[in-house]
């Protein structure tokens, strides 16, 4: 079961790696879980989610 987020407005990401890379997207093919040691912060101009280290 891989982790998604629903942003301020109401839009569904999937969180996905390439290597070390996190990144959201909208599509849901192989999303991975939640890394240890990260939180999920929001842009607050344009929506998409990211994620930061605790």
């Amino acid at each position: 079961m891989g982790f998604d987020y629903d942003n301020s407005r109401g839009q569904k990401y999937y969180l996905h790696n390439r290597g070390k890379l996190f990144f959201f997207s909208k599509k849901k093919e192989e999303n991975i879980d939640m890394p240890d040691g990260f939180l999920v912060v929001e842009n607050q101009r344009t929506g998409l989610p990211m994620l930061k280290r605790k």
